[in-house]
């Protein structure tokens, strides 16, 4: 079986190296590949959904990195790990409990539609190793042989593309941290490639082939340099020759010293918000629970993100011409747990009455206003959208950046009639409306929109 992945894997690499001889539109060189244009649709889209599920989500505790930290001696993980299993115990005997049986893919989709994101990216392995697919090239550790003994990925893809109009997407480990063949390279200098060319691109090659995505979210790059995961060639086929080339988006996670210089859209940090507009595009992903991507049992309330801190984030990314990609950890018995469900469904009802300040929108010439802090503007044609963090006090809103003409109008997003506003040499003062809780358009962050007459 691994001599056949092998075949098809250097036929591949000949096609893409033929294409490039021949005149294919993109070469295996960064200026080439840096000058695809990204898809429209991941602009527009503005929020996703990120799921990172796997093994590590048995244990439940510390993070997805609980190998990592537990083969290193980590006291806390090993404290956990010595008062709760027995001598001996090892991480792959997690993996049969990784059972899924309360998993209903079709119940996910519905809350990512109720959120509002307009794109999913699942972990399809994470640095443990273990697909959610029934990977050729990962034998006995993938969810089909051991734990739920289903394509969890394949289940979930079908889901969201039946029951909703969400873009699907893949996160994949190019390296794994036990892999005998990985160790091997990193030991020989990454002058050898035996882990590249029987797994890490093997199962990239699987999942675009079989699966489709329109998202490749690449991560477990940084030890080796892009040559090392012939990354330049991978992309060359799928820019080319892949059956998403047309719709297909990558990040920047392609190697070491790749991030923030090459790819697609550029990440270069987790959780990454400068907060200032960018020259590239790029994404903000960040996690719900602000101590882990994945799962854990001990987390308490205050570990997770308020529905404010959330659309603040919101704000402060797609005013700087970011995309917000909102991660949350499913459980091992496959659920999406009470708290991340109402969290996702309270920002799908705020974008419901301001979604028009976010989805489609392009920055404005400022980002934030220079007179009164928490406030970041958005646009879209001619109109001018105002998110405003906090209300303001006796109802005056006072905008530095803002400056009005005769005949312009001044609405809030759920309120039927215009505001009221006074502009002066340097400013504009903006009569907020006197509501009740119960016709306040939202509870957090409030929009105002200018349109020109």
């Amino acid at each position: 079986m691994l001599d056949d992945i092998m075949k098809k894997f250097f036929t591949s690499l000949l096609t893409v190296l033929l294409i490039s001889l021949v005149g294919g539109k993109y070469t295996p060189d960064w200026k080439s590949l840096d000058a695809r244009p990204l898809p429209g649709w991941f602009d527009d889209a503005k929020i996703g959904i990120f799921l990172h599920w796997g093994v590590f989500s048995v244990p439940g505790f510390g993070s997805e990195w609980f190998w990592s930290y537990w083969a290193g001696k980590s006291k806390d993980y090993v404290n956990f790990m010595n008062k709760n299993f027995k001598p001996g115990f090892s991480y792959p005997e997690f993996g049969p409990q990784f059972t899924a049986e309360f998993y209903e893919p079709e119940k996910w989709a519905d809350i990512f539609e109720a959120s509002g994101a307009k794109y999913v990216v699942l972990t399809s392995k994470h640095h443990e190793g273990y697909t959610l697919w029934p990977s050729k090239v990962s034998w006995n550790w993938n969810s089909k042989d051991i734990g739920s003994k289903r394509d969890l990925l394949g289940d979930l893809a079908k889901a969201i593309r039946n029951k909703t109009e969400l873009h699907f997407g893949v996160y994949h480990s190019m390296f794994e941290w036990f892999h005998p063949l990985y160790l091997l390279d990193k030991k020989n200098g990454y002058k050898t490639q035996y882990f590249v060319d029987s797994k890490a691109l093997p199962e990239l090659f699987e999942l675009v082939k079989l699966y489709e995505p329109e998202v490749i979210w690449s991560d477990g790059d940084w030890e080796a340099p892009d040559t090392y995961w012939k990354s330049k060639e991978f992309l060359v086929w799928l820019y080319n020759e892949s059956p998403v080339k047309d719709k297909i988006v990558v990040n920047d996670r392609w190697g070491a010293n790749i991030p923030c210089h090459h790819g697609g859209y550029y990440t270069c940090t987790d959780r990454y918000n400068p907060k200032t507009l960018q020259a590239h595009k790029w994404e903000n992903a960040m996690t719900l629970d602000k101590g882990s991507w994945g799962f854990r049992r001990n987390v308490d309330l205050s570990g997770f993100l308020t529905l404010d801190e959330l659309v603040t984030t919101l704000a402060e990314t797609v005013s700087c011409g970011g995309n917000l990609l909102i991660n949350v950890g499913p459980t091992p018995d496959g659920r999406i747990i009470p708290l991340f469900e109402e969290r996702l469904r309270q920002l799908g009802g705020w974008l419901q009455v301001n979604g028009e300040s976010i989805y489609g929108t392009t920055p404005w010439k400022a980002q934030n206003d220079t007179i009164t802090p928490g406030v970041w503007y958005t646009s879209k044609g001619e109109d001018i959208y105002a998110i405003v963090l906090n209300w303001p006090k006796n109802n005056l809103l006072t905008l530095g950046s803002l400056q009005t003409f005769q005949g312009d109008s001044i609405y809030m997003l759920g309120v039927k009639k215009p505001l009221s506003y006074t502009q002066t040499k340097s400013n504009v003062v903006i009569n907020f409306p006197y509501l009740t809780p119960d016709t306040l358009p939202s509870t957090v962050a409030w929009v105002l929109k200018l349109t020109r007459s």
